[in-house]
This record gives C-alpha cells, structure tokens and sequence, in this order.
C-alpha cells in the first residue's frame, strides 16, 4: 500500500526543482510502503549454556522458569492486542487518498497500488493493440512491446526496456520495451489521474530513454490524447493533443532520483498538469471531452527520448478520482 500525499501545497505554483516527497514517520521501505513495525521478543543465550538442576532446586528452578515463559507469552499477547487495536484505530482515522496537490472533494474511481505479483489482468493489458509481442505506437520506433518487460513485484508496476532486437510487424527493432493499457478495462471522462513513479534519470538529472505516463481516446486524434508525464529529449514534458495539434511544454529543472508523483486534473475546457503536488502547466484549447484509457510504457527512441541505455520505469501506484 503507498503512502499518501494529503497534505501537501495545492497545484498553483510551479516547483523551483524536482525534489524528493517527504516521508513519513512511520518507518518505510524503499518503495515508500508504510510498515508496522512490531518488537521482537528474544531469548539471550549465555555462552556456557543453561545451567544443569536437579532434585527440588530444579523443581524450582522449573518452576520459575514457568512463570517467566508465562509472563513473556502474556507480554507478547499484549503486544499484539495493542498493535491490532492502534492498527484499527489508526486505518479509521486515516481519510481516503486524495491528489496529490489538488486535497478537494473527490473520490477514487481507480485503484492500482501494485501489492501483488502479477499483473492485474482486470485493469491492464499488456502490448499495443494485441497480444503477446506487438509493434510500437509510433510505426517506425526502434522498439517491440514485449510482454516480458512488464513485471509487478516489490510494490511496483515495473516496465523496462532491453537493448535486444526483437521482431515485429515482420521487421526487426533494436530495442524490446514494454507497455500497459487499460483499453476496454477502464476508461474515464474528467477526473484527476496521478502516479508515482521513479524514472531512470543520470546525475544530471537527465531523463533515459522514453517513459510516458498517457492517456487516450479511441479515435484519434478527435478523441485527445493527454501526455501527462514524458520523457522527451532528457526532460519530462506534459502536452495535449486535440484536432488543434498538441499544446504545451516542458520542465526545464532536472529531475532528482526517488519517487515523484506526475497528475493531471482534466476538468471540461482545461487540463492542469501537477508535478510532485505542484503546477507545471496549464492547457485551455482544443481540450477534448471523449473518454480516455490509462497508459503507462517506456521506449527508446533517440529521436525524442532521452539517452537510450537498459531503464525501468517504476510505478507505485496508479489513481483516478472524480468530484462526487
């Protein structure tokens, strides 16, 4: 389960950087999931071992000896009560995930926090327009949509992309990617759509190869198309694409290694796009109103991503919501 952001600044400013989200108080691992950590009871073992009794001194010493196992296992019972009871009182307390960004009145129409580990065949699917290995987006991209690339584990969606020719459309390519869709799962008209995620970035903070975090109508581009988070030439941009062409822009700061979210809020005749719980761009024209899949991938292509190298995209968690 990923932690979640409720409290941060609305998305009305744009952020001086990238910076890594705070973590909670709770302990956490790196995936930033919020753990409950219990004691543990041991036993301390003296290096000549336990000393030998015998006659009523060992009864005794029996005795003893059962009273203090008593007195543990009611001790560990208590713990554990305990832990149940701040546990339960704590997930009561605790309000629904909201935007990052945007803390208004919403609720959540889609949930994926990747806890299991496989793919959520009811959400997702794997490949563009088919199965098993498929062609890319863009026809002539270097890259195949190999089922292989996409894995969930440790809390993530995860999809990367191999330095591998692969063979599709009857023509090899240089590179095997992968990529998910909710296509024919899950759709959705207005609403706010985040991630967090952690892309592969050099020390520069230079972006690799070509992760993308997009939604889509069926047709094309009367339907829209909503980059919300792309690597494009070593940066993460965000643009629309509408009848009107495609609006909008980049950031020019680098992005840090870690977990960042990436959001838009699609509302009828604007989408707001929100960076780490900030705004970073805003769009007003050619604002489309058809619904839209989720899509999350990763390609290499020199021509617009960045520096190619072998790079996983990680994802966290995937949410929409919807004002009541």
């Amino acid at each position: 389960m990923a932690l979640d952001e409720r409290t941060m600044p609305g998305c009305a400013e744009r952020p001086a950087a990238f910076a890594t989200p705070s973590r909670s108080s709770v302990d956490a691992d790196a995936l930033g999931n919020a753990q409950t950590v219990i004691p543990r009871a041991g036993y301390v073992k003296s290096d000549d071992g336990p000393p030998k009794v015998s006659g009523d001194a060992g009864r005794q010493d029996r005795r003893h000896a059962g009273r203090g196992r008593g007195r543990l296992v009611v001790a560990l019972v208590l713990v554990l009560v305990a832990g149940g009871v701040l546990a339960a009182i704590a997930s009561r307390s605790l309000p629904p995930p909201v935007p990052n960004g945007d803390p208004g009145n919403w609720h959540v129409i889609f949930d994926d926090g990747f806890n299991g580990t496989s793919l959520d065949r009811a959400h997702w699917s794997t490949g563009w327009f088919g199965s098993g290995v498929t062609w890319p987006v863009n026809p002539n991209a270097p890259e195949c949509f190999d089922p292989r690339r996409v894995s969930v584990g440790g809390g993530s969606l995860n999809v990367s992309v191999a330095i591998k020719p692969e063979v599709c459309e009857a023509k090899t390519r240089r590179y095997s990617a992968g990529i998910v869709t909710s296509n024919g799962k899950f759709s959705y008209t207005y609403g706010f759509a985040q991630i967090r995620a952690r892309v592969a970035v050099s020390r520069s903070g230079v972006v690799y190869d070509w992760p993308s975090f997009w939604t889509a109508g069926q047709d094309w581009p009367a339907d829209g198309e909503d980059d919300i988070a792309e690597g494009l030439h070593g940066q993460l941009c965000w643009h629309f694409h509408s009848p009107l062409g495609a609006r909008g822009n980049c950031d020019t700061m680098p992005v840090t290694a870690g977990w960042h979210t990436f959001g838009s809020d699609w509302e009828p005749g604007s989408v707001t796009y929100c960076y780490d719980g900030r705004r970073v761009g805003r769009i007003i024209h050619g604002v489309t109103s058809a619904p839209m899949y989720l899509i999350l991938g990763i390609g290499a292509d020199p021509q617009y991503g960045g520096p190619s190298r072998a790079a996983t995209f990680r994802v966290d968690y995937v949410r929409v919501w919807q004002h009541p």
